[in-house]
């Protein structure tokens, strides 16, 4: 069975140009120009939306509240596709639920890259789904999978999509080492190009929220980082 996308979008050529690439992919599409109807539409089960922030009647931020607030919803992979490109932006929006948060204009392989890899992400997360909880702790840290919630502490700490998943990742693996290379494949996915030096980055910034606690992540020279059980 093919995988629906709804893309909502208040500009008919954005859609069209999308509909068209998204079918030549293989995907059957869902259309919606405005949040109320994306809200709407997402009632049929769509494997990922594509969103756009600045909608009439309702925006996209508000479409991503409505839907996070419904169980029925709540758990459908979300891509806001936007020209609103500021920082503060991004965070509201991946603080909302948003799975990813790319800025337009974007190359058809580039979007079609990290549709497939939040798409693989989901089904990972739903074949894994037997051996693991939406909450997960280790010592000081715990994390709301469902909700994007990392708390330090007990306090809460935001932390951008990347970040997040890398911390999650390690903390799943905790006592084990993990290669740069495995990073960069599961967070990042193989169709995205980056560079081992953006984990380094990944990583800093993450002992940088844990203060005191940044030694639970070892550096293991040369190889990649271990989270210490």
């Amino acid at each position: 069975m093919k995988q629906k996308i709804l893309i909502a979008d208040d500009e008919r050529d954005i859609i069209d140009f999308l509909k068209y690439n998204l079918e030549k992919e293989g995907f059957d599409v869902l259309t919606a120009k405005n949040g109320i109807e994306a809200v709407a539409q997402a009632k049929k089960n769509p494997s990922l939306i594509l969103l756009d922030v600045m909608m009439p009647e309702m925006d996209g931020l508000e479409a991503v509240r409505t839907l996070k607030k419904n169980s029925a919803t709540a758990k459908i992979p979300v891509i806001f596709l936007t020209a609103r490109g500021s920082e503060v932006d991004e965070v509201v929006g991946l603080e909302l639920g948003a799975d990813d948060y790319i800025v337009k204009p974007v190359s058809i392989p580039k979007l079609m890259a990290r549709i497939k890899l939040t798409l693989r992400k989901k089904s990972f997360a739903k074949n894994d789904a037997g051996t693991d909880t939406d909450i997960l702790r280790h010592g000081i840290i715990e994390i709301n999978r469902s909700h994007y919630k990392v708390y330090i502490s007990k306090k809460e700490t935001f932390f951008p999509k990347k970040e997040f998943e890398v911390l999650t990742f390690l903390v799943r693996n905790a006592g084990k080492v993990v290669t740069r290379e495995t990073l960069l494949s599961q967070i990042w996915g193989s169709d995205v190009y980056v560079i081992d030096r953006t984990v380094d980055v990944h990583i800093r910034k993450i002992r940088e929220k844990l203060g005191n606690n940044a030694d639970y992540i070892d550096t293991i020279k040369g190889v990649g980082y271990r989270m210490k059980e």
